[in-house]
C-alpha cells in the first residue's frame, strides 16, 4: 500500500517590471513516508534541497540549508555573492549537527538559481539539476556530482543502464560533510520566454529528458506545469520524494503593452478598467483562496494555523484563524534559521494540514533538543534504557545516506 503523499506548490509574480512568473510542486512520492525535499521561490532567487540521512535528518538538513540561503542571498544575479550564500548553507548544516540538531551524518544537495531579467546564475552541489527550455529544445545546465555521472563520462556505463544501476543515489559532493565544499557555478544570459526548471533527482531519474522537454514545451502556466512534472513522475512510479520549480523568464510583451497604455488617454482608461477588473477577481477569488492555503503564525505566545494568507492587500485582510497548535513560540527559539522570527511576517504553506505537519516537526526538534542537552546522568539513563534507539538510528543512516563515503554499503544494500 503507497503511503499517503504530501504535496506542496506554490506560484507567483514580480509586481514591478517585466519580472519571471513561477511555479513548485513537491510530493513525498509512493514509496517515502516522509519528504525530504525543501524548496525556495522568493524572486530572483529559486533553490531545490534534497536532503539525506534518514527520517528527522534529511528534511531538517535541506530545510536548514534552504533558510539558511535566502537569509544569505543578495539582491541580484551575482556568482561571487551567491556562491557565499551556499557556503553559508553547508557552515549551517554542519553546525546544526555538531549541535545535536537532526543527526550527525546529515547532508543534502543544493541547486539554487537566480534570475533577474536575463540574466541567470546557477549554484549547484550534489545532484539536483537545472534545464533550460530554449525554444523547444531543452539544454541541462549542471552536471551531477555522483557515482552514476562519473561512470557515463567514462564510458564505463551507458545511459540506459544508469537508469537501473545499484549505486545510481550514491553522489560525490552535497552539503553537510566538508566545511571547504563549494558549488559549481553556472553564468548565461537567457532570452525572453526561455524556461527554467529546476528539480530534485526524484523527477529526473523518472521521467526521460524527452518527457521534461515536452512537458516543459506544451503545459504553458508554469503552476499547471510542476505539478504536470511531478505527476510524470508518480506515474512512472515515484519511488523518491519528487520536487519541481518552473520559472519563464519574461518576455517582450509585458514592456510593450505598458509603451502603448502611455500613447493616449483611451489606453489609460482602458488601464483603469483593467485594474478595477484584477481588484474584483481579486475579492472574488479570495473565498476559495482561504480554503486552501494556509500560515503559520504567533498569536498570544501561541504558534497558530491561519487559513489565507498572511499580510494585507490594500488595507484588506485574506486570513482568517483557524486553531492553535499548542506549540509555545517560546519554545521554537532553539530551532535554527530564525524560525521564530519568520513566524511574525507568517510561514506560508499549501494546506492546514501541511502547516500542522510543520508544526508536529517543530515539536519533534524541540524534543530532541532537550533530550540532547538533558544531564549527562539522565542521558546515561536513558541510553541504558533504549539501547535498540542507538541501533535504530544507525539503521536510517545507512539506509539513506548517499554520500560518497558509503557508496560501497550503499551498492550492497541496493
Amino acid at each position: 500500500m503507497a503511503a499517503a503523499r504530501k504535496r506542496a506548490g506554490s506560484r507567483g509574480r514580480h509586481a514591478k517590471g517585466a519580472m519571471p512568473s513561477y511555479g513548485s510542486r513537491t510530493d513525498v512520492g509512493l514509496l517515502r513516508d516522509h519528504n525530504e525535499d525543501s524548496l525556495a521561490v522568493t524572486p530572483p532567487l529559486y533553490a531545490v534541497a534534497d536532503g539525506m540521512g534518514g527520517h528527522a535528518a534529511g528534511e531538517v538538513a535541506s530545510e536548514i540549508a534552504i533558510q539558511t540561503l535566502v537569509a544569505n542571498a543578495p539582491d541580484a544575479p551575482d556568482a561571487d555573492d551567491l556562491t557565499r550564500a551556499v557556503v553559508a548553507a553547508n557552515h549551517a548544516v554542519i553546525r546544526a549537527a555538531a549541535e545535536g540538531v537532526g543527526r550527525k551524518g546529515m547532508g543534502t544537495t543544493m541547486t539554487a538559481a537566480m534570475l533577474d531579467g536575463k540574466r541567470l546564475v546557477v549554484a549547484q552541489v550534489g545532484d539536483s539539476r537545472a534545464y533550460l527550455l530554449h525554444e523547444g529544445s531543452l539544454q541541462r545546465i549542471t552536471r551531477d556530482h555522483s557515482l552514476i555521472a562519473d561512470l557515463l563520462e567514462s564510458g564505463q556505463i551507458t545511459p540506459e543502464e544508469a537508469r537501473v544501476h545499484p549505486q545510481r543515489s550514491v553522489i560525490t559532493r552535497a552539503l553537510g560533510s566538508d566545511p571547504s565544499t563549494l558549488p559549481d557555478i553556472y553564468e548565461m544570459n537567457i532570452s525572453a520566454g526561455d524556461r527554467l526548471l529546476l528539480c530534485s533527482d526524484g523527477l529526473s531519474g523518472m521521467v526521460d529528458d524527452s518527457l521534461l522537454e515536452s512537458t516543459l514545451d506544451r503545459v504553458k502556466d508554469p503552476q499547471r506545469c510542476a505539478a504536470a512534472l511531478v505527476n510524470e513522475a508518480i506515474t512512472a512510479g515515484g519511488y523518491d520524494n519528487i520536487t519541481a520549480v518552473v520559472v519563464d523568464a519574461p518576455s517582450n510583451a509585458e514592456a510593450i503593452v505598458k509603451k502603448q497604455m502611455r500613447k493616449g488617454r483611451i489606453a489609460a482608461v482602458c488601464a483603469a478598467v483593467a485594474f478595477v477588473l484584477l481588484l474584483a477577481g481579486a475579492a472574488f477569488g479570495a473565498k476559495s483562496y482561504l480554503d486552501h492555503t494556509a500560515f503559520l503564525s504567533e498569536k498570544d505566545g501561541s504558534v497558530v494555523v491561519y487559513r489565507g494568507m498572511p499580510g494585507e492587500i490594500a488595507g484588506v485582510t485574506f486570513s482568517t484563524f483557524d486553531h492553535d497548535t499548542g506549540l509555545a513560540a517560546d519554545d521554537l527559539e532553539g530551532l535554527p534559521a530564525n524560525v521564530r522570527e519568520r513566524l511574525a511576517e507568517g510561514i506560508r504553506v499549501d494546506s492546514v494540514a501541511d502547516a500542522d505537519a510543520l508544526a508536529q516537526t517543530w515539536k519533534d526538534q524541540i524534543e530532541q533538543y532537550k533530550k540532547d542537552t538533558a544531564p549527562a546522568a539522565e542521558k546515561l539513563t536513558e541510553h541504558d534504557s533504549s539501547a535498540d534507539g542507538a541501533s535504530e538510528t544507525g539503521a536510517a543512516h545507512s539506509d539513506e545516506n548517499r554520500t560518497a563515503d558509503d557508496s560501497a554499503k550503499q551498492g550492497d544494500d541496493a
